[in-house]
């Protein structure tokens, strides 16, 4: 690993990993960079004012250690500025060093402070001392009139304006630090209180499994962000727990399936091997090779079911929309190739669609063919004599209708949803003998109708059974799909 990356590893692991500890820093950050900026302002205007009150203060006191020494006479001083005058004034005055000083012998540094006082800077940093202020009493003034050769030196440290600047300066760290810290402790717990649903939910949401999808993730009582995501985790958990129910049925309506066609092909077999020589082999081939017809058709129903589920849950926005199908053509064609039982007469209708007219969707021909094919199936299972195929084109709604009518029994308004269950069938369609099948076919053909973005339903008849699917045309299918 380079340096850079262990610099970053590093600096990742510096970061707050909670939402909850990122919440108060965000906070403490959002409190501290204004305040501060507040505080720094007030810290300059505070160190302006007192430097702005230094001068005339230190002109005061200069003035007053002058008038106490005009009665003086200066020149019995012994040198020029031998002697300072310490000076510190109980009424407010500033302290600070005076000299009197010869014209001739003040220090040359101090001359050009005869255009003004020089200096005088306060430091914001508490750690820092003062600059002092300096200036010169010439002798041009009413004080030192009476000595025209002598001036007044006066030096001001600035310590006690320093001194209150500093004390300016701590108050307002501390006040900064106090609000960001209170507004931080305050972040901190709410957004513990408004975590703490969230904390409950992801500690039951831990102990699920695929043994125990019949618990529930505990909702808060108020109505808010927390509680629609808990909602939202149980609906979830509905449809999960539903899936896997309809999982496990659909395995052991498979396995009951397949093993009743195994069962009997199997004891066809024996019960020929136990008696080869009075055992009519044609007959028991054919029952045979009925059982294994059945056995495949039921493994492509099985491989069909599952591909449709794959396609439904990618999601495929071209699933349905990769070909141009005439269902003129199609629905021509499938029932031409039927072939009824002796029974059961079949016949077509075009509707308001002629046989010269085609009626365009976009699907897959193959599993459209299916839907037509099941309903078939299903019709000719229960009809009496007659079964009737429909063509409508609905121009004013974009809908191709396709209707199987047969006069069979019909199916009872209670089970008209059930039977697009998969593996369900009425009780005059559960025995083998009666031609009955797996349950799976109007199943299937609900599932591709939904998947070319159609409908199937079971409609009002007076005798009999009258299924309609009803899918987009071309038009209208390219919308739907876009």
């Amino acid at each position: 690993m380079t340096i850079w990356g262990r610099i970053r590893t590093f600096l990742g692991r510096l970061r707050p990993s909670t939402i909850r500890v990122r919440a108060a820093a965000l906070v403490a950050l959002l409190v501290a960079v204004p305040l501060s900026g507040v505080a720094a302002v007030a810290a300059l205007a505070v160190r302006a004012s007192l430097l702005h009150q230094a001068a005339p203060d230190t002109r005061a006191a200069a003035e007053n250690v002058a008038l106490g020494y005009q009665g003086y006479d200066l020149d019995i001083m012994r040198s020029p500025c031998e002697k300072p005058l310490d000076v510190w004034n109980e009424a407010g005055a500033p302290g600070g060093v005076y000299r009197f000083c010869r014209w001739d012998s003040m220090p040359s540094a101090w001359k050009e402070l005869l255009t003004g006082p020089k200096g005088g800077a306060l430091s914001l940093w508490p750690f820092s001392s003062a600059s002092a202020y300096r200036f010169v009493v010439p002798d041009t003034s009413e004080i030192l009139g009476r000595a025209p050769d002598w001036v007044l030196l006066a030096e001001n440290p600035l310590l006690r304006e320093q001194t209150q600047l500093r004390t300016v300066v701590w108050s307002l760290v501390g006040a900064v630090a106090f609000v960001t810290a209170l507004a931080s402790a305050s972040a901190w717990y709410a957004a513990g209180r408004v975590l703490r649903p969230m904390e409950a939910i992801r500690d039951e949401f831990a102990q699920l499994s695929t043994h125990h999808l019949d618990r529930r993730v505990p909702l808060p009582r108020t109505d808010n962000e927390i509680s629609r995501l808990g909602r939202t985790l149980n609906t979830t958990l509905d449809r999960l727990h539903a899936a896997l129910e309809q999982q496990q049925r659909f395995v052991a309506d498979a396995s009951h399936e397949l093993r009743t066609p195994l069962a009997a092909l199997r004891i066809e077999l024996e019960l020929a091997l136990t008696r080869p020589a009075t055992t009519d082999w044609p007959r028991t081939v054919r029952d045979a090779l009925g059982d294994t017809l059945r056995l495949q058709r039921l493994a492509a129903d099985l491989l069909l079911l599952a591909r449709l589920d794959a396609e439904a849950r990618n999601h495929d926005p071209h699933f349905a929309t990769r070909e141009h199908v005439d269902l003129t053509d199609l629905v021509r064609d499938e029932v031409a190739r039927r072939h009824p039982p002796p029974h059961v007469a079949l016949t077509l209708h075009l509707g308001n669609a002629p046989a010269h007219e085609p009626v365009l969707v976009h699907g897959h021909r193959s599993l459209l063919a299916r839907v037509l094919g099941n309903l078939l199936d299903n019709a000719e299972r229960h009809a009496t004599s007659t079964v009737t195929v429909r063509l409508t084109h609905r121009l004013d709604q974009h809908q191709a209708v396709l209707e199987v009518f047969d006069d069979g029994p019909g199916i009872p308004p209670q089970h008209r949803t059930r039977v697009f269950e998969r593996f369900t069938r009425l009780d005059d369609a559960r025995t083998k003998d009666s031609g009955g099948g797996a349950g799976l076919g109007l199943a299937l053909a609900h599932h591709i109708t939904t998947l070319h973005h159609g409908t199937l339903r079971i409609t009002d008849s007076p005798h009999g059974a009258h299924l309609t699917a009803c899918l987009p045309t071309a038009a209208d299918s390219q919308a739907i799909s876009g």
